[in-house]
């Protein structure tokens, strides 16, 4: 496959962001001597997705019981990535959530947040599982690196008001989900076949999880929410499209000294 099979898939995701990738970010992205930072920034960025929507099935959908459940369950991926514990090979094996938590009474979307989000979860733990293959078939050895400012950026302009604070998280996922298949399928074309079949293979699901993040936000808002999804695509562009000193999977255009 290659990307001109996925241009249909691409034009909501272009369609959706309201600016491109820039060339500059590109150039840095595809110069070998970066290839480090962007598998370990996107293998944390995997960890960092299935967190956010697992935050959201425990505040929103679930009883604390089944919470602390989940927790556990996600406490080996944590364990790896951030205190650099236990054999990354056996967490294939711990990827084994289920759909079959039942919502807490009185949240009438909490089941269909649970179906996306378990889903979404599985699915980002499982790129997790394959950035950390392709890291040791590169000899790339992880090491702990610091947040871009990227998602922060977004999460910033988020109300604390519910619903809307719900509404406005889901806002940012779609985002960062849209973004994250966009830069998918502007680096493929300039890594080597493994790297970008890999990354081909990813833009199905990232795609997907924009709209089931796009979906819930409409569903649960009840009511148009197009100013609000404008406002947070004008925070993300900006984000991308400014400078940044800080070269990350996420990061805007790359400040060099050259």
């Amino acid at each position: 496959m290659t990307i001109s099979n996925y241009q249909s898939l691409l034009e909501p995701i272009n369609g959706f962001l309201q600016c491109s990738t820039p060339d500059a970010w590109i150039a840095q992205a595809k110069r070998p001597e970066n290839l480090n930072i962007i598998l370990i920034d996107h293998m944390i960025c995997e960890l960092k997705a299935a967190q956010s929507a697992m935050f959201l099935i425990r505040k929103y959908a679930v009883d604390k019981a089944s919470g602390d459940a989940l927790l556990a369950w996600l406490k080996p991926f944590e364990d790896y990535a951030y205190r650099q514990e236990g054999d990354w090979r056996t967490l294939v094996e711990q990827n084994k959530l289920s759909k079959s938590m039942l919502p807490k009474s009185g949240t009438p979307y909490g089941q269909d947040l649970i179906d996306k989000m378990v889903l979404l979860i599985k699915e980002e733990l499982h790129h997790y599982y394959q950035v950390l293959e392709i890291m040791d078939e590169y000899g790339i050895a992880y090491e702990n690196i610091s947040s871009s400012r990227y998602a922060k950026g977004l999460l910033t302009h988020v109300t604390n008001h519910e619903p809307y604070t719900l509404i406005d998280k889901l806002i940012c996922g779609a985002y960062i989900e849209a973004r994250s298949c966009e830069r998918f399928a502007k680096l493929a074309p300039h890594v080597d076949k493994r790297l970008s079949d890999f990354y081909i293979s990813l833009l199905r699901s990232e795609a997907r999880h924009y709209q089931d993040y796009l979906t819930l936000a409409e569903q649960i808002a009840g009511q148009d929410i197009s100013p609000r999804v404008q406002q947070f695509g004008e925070i993300e562009a900006q984000l991308i499209s400014s400078e940044d000193s800080d070269f990350k999977f996420h990061s805007g255009v790359p400040v060099t000294n050259e």
